[in-house]
């Protein structure tokens, strides 16, 4: 039986796609170095950017003065309002809203507190169109996508919210009642897979084909990197190693088990280590663990029991996935780099396939508190790139 021969206005959209990807992700890029790194020939790179270039989706520009001799080469770059999609990132205690442009230029945001009925999904979903609205407006853009970063367990499929505990959202039908607003593609996804996504395209995991992100907020939650691709799951349901039990007959979870691994490194249980009340304000507890990170054996001391849940918690995702490196998010990025250190040596110590693949990294997230919005810009674009 032959092998189906792909005609050439398929190739040709291929390598255009493959292109644009490339330098929205990577940067700006020479004519020469887009030619090696995807291994076409030079006439047809030539072709590929020249119409890209036409369609005002590229520009070419003589770099800065640099001190090489000779006429240096033109760089490629993406031009940021050729495509524009907007990125949500719903958190427990606040929303950020971001238009984001090709080649990942955030070009305008807007954030809000959520309280009492602000907090309801209706209440969500009508203040997220009407910013929008108002944030496109000002910049004269009009975005072609949507991602949305949701703290829960999400149907991918639709953008289903099945449950988002401590928003207390069940059934929520996101990226349908989205889509019907905004009639454009909306796409939805778990907060921790689409921070493992922008860490793996923009931050710590880049250049890692295997990595786990692991976010502790009000809970916890991961994503998973596996041989170079975002791992989802039966329906998109992965993830949520935050309710993996560590601690048989610990505190109760709100899930309806016991001991697991959020209640042990969640926000609530670094309260408790720092000797702070359960319901203290984030600033607060960031400030007290900037002020313990002055003192490393002070540190050590306060935090020990924390750092050993998660420790424990480490060493079980490390046997589990095998990640060559584990990116730690939100308030674990605020730890004292000591303790972060020892928590990573001993995760080395105990973990058999961190001993295997030559010794897991531990590493903070470089992407901060904009890690998920940048998320959701990246899952909304991936089906924006091949129709620009």
């Amino acid at each position: 039986m032959s092998t189906p021969v792909a005609r050439p206005d398929e190739v040709r959209r291929h390598n255009r796609t493959t292109l644009l990807r490339l330098l929205h992700v990577g940067g700006p890029s020479t004519r020469a170095a887009l030619a090696a790194e995807l291994g076409l020939n030079r006439s047809t790179i030539k072709t590929l950017v020249d119409g890209l270039a036409e369609a005002g989706v590229v520009e070419e520009r003589v770099p800065r003065p640099g001190r090489g001799a000779g006429r240096p080469s033109l760089l490629v770059l993406p031009q940021p309002h050729a495509a524009v999609v907007l990125a949500v990132d719903l958190q427990v205690e606040h929303v950020a809203l971001a238009l984001v442009g090709l080649g990942g230029q955030i070009l305008g945001r807007n954030s809000w507190n959520l309280r009492g009925r602000m907090r309801e999904a209706d209440e969500v979903i009508t203040h997220v169109i009407e910013s929008a609205a108002v944030l496109a407006g000002d910049l004269g853009v009009t975005p072609v996508a949507v991602g949305v970063s949701v703290p829960g367990v999400v149907r991918r499929a639709d953008g289903h919210v099945h449950e988002a505990p401590n928003l207390r959202w069940t059934d929520v039908a996101l990226g349908e009642r989205l889509t019907a607003v905004l009639n454009i593609p909306v796409l939805v996804g778990n907060d921790a897979e689409l921070g493992a996504l922008a860490e793996h395209l923009r931050g710590a995991a880049r250049g890692s084909s295997d990595a786990v992100y692991v976010s502790a907020d009000v809970g916890v939650g991961g994503g998973v990197i596996a041989q170079g691709s975002s791992l989802r799951g039966g329906a998109g349901y992965v993830g949520e190693i935050g309710h993996m039990v560590i601690r048989p007959g610990g505190r109760a979870c709100y899930c309806g088990s016991s001991g697991c691994w959020e209640t042990e490194i969640g926000e609530a249980a670094l309260c408790r280590a720092l000797g702070l009340p359960e319901d203290t304000a984030r600033g607060a507890i960031l400030f007290e663990l900037r002020e313990l990170a002055r003192d490393p054996e002070a540190a050590a001391e306060r935090l020990a029991e924390f750092a050993e849940w998660l420790t424990l918690g480490l060493v079980n995702v490390v046997n589990l996935l095998g990640p060559q490196l584990v990116v730690l998010g939100d308030l674990l990025t605020v730890l004292p780099e000591s303790v972060i250190r020892s928590v990573a040596a001993e995760v080395r110590r105990r973990s058999l396939v961190s001993r295997a693949v030559g010794g897991t990294r531990i590493v903070s997230s470089a992407l901060g508190a904009d890690v998920k919005l940048l998320g959701a810009a990246e899952v909304a674009f991936e089906v924006v790139l091949d129709t620009v």
